[in-house]
């Protein structure tokens, strides 16, 4: 049996109850036996994060501080350039080798798009994709990522046996809050408080962040 890592990346820009409980969902549902947050540091399809890379580190940090299952991997912030996954990827299978199932987290939506990611089937090849989906939502029938789920999806309890080339669908209570919105009130001067962790929204208070 492999050990099982999740990888979740993002901007986490600010970091909110949505990212950490899709997350701790994904970790408990498939039984990983790991599940990183990975900050990103240089988006490389969209705009620059409002704050700096270490002050979003810093409140991942935080919002983990008190989850045991939740960890914070740093590794992307340390690149000063655009943080491509199957960078990352190959960095990490250096450094754990193949007896190890990296589990890639994302959105349904991130799925719709992955054949047009950097480097996708490279990435594939890497990784497990773990693919977070809402009750109710169904699965593409058409098109590239139809044809992807067709080749490699699997079951969750594969994640063991496979150290990548699958992709495993799981469905989640996932909760609507957007980082924008949060960004949103924040500038407004409405409180977020209780879509984000205390101590998150403490700090982003302390270090005047967003306003």
């Amino acid at each position: 049996m492999l050990k099982t890592i999740g990888i979740f990346g993002g901007t986490f820009d600010p970091i909110h109850i949505g990212h950490l409980r899709m997350a701790l969902e994904l970790k408990q549902h498939l039984g990983l036996d790991e599940m990183r947050l990975m900050p990103c540091h240089q988006p490389p399809h969209r705009a620059a994060p409002g704050v700096t890379s270490e002050h979003r580190a810093a409140m991942t940090r935080l919002a983990v501080a008190q989850c045991p299952e939740l960890t914070v991997d740093e590794r992307e912030l340390r690149r000063d350039k655009p943080s491509y996954t199957v960078e990352t990827l190959i960095e990490m299978r250096e450094e754990l080798g193949r007896d190890v199932s990296l589990c890639l987290a994302m959105g349904m939506d991130s799925l719709v798009n992955f054949p047009r990611w950097v480097r996708s089937q490279e990435i594939l090849a890497l990784a497990n994709l773990v693919v977070a989906a809402r009750p109710g939502w169904s699965l593409p029938e058409q098109g590239e990522a139809a044809q992807l789920l067709v080749r490699h999806q699997m079951e969750a309890t594969e994640l063991k046996t496979r150290p990548g080339g699958g992709i495993v669908v799981d469905t989640l209570r996932l909760l609507p809050i957007s980082a924008t919105e949060i960004r949103e009130q924040i500038v407004a001067g409405i409180s977020p408080q209780f879509l984000l962790p205390d101590s998150v929204w403490a700090y982003i208070c302390e270090q005047d962040l967003y306003r």
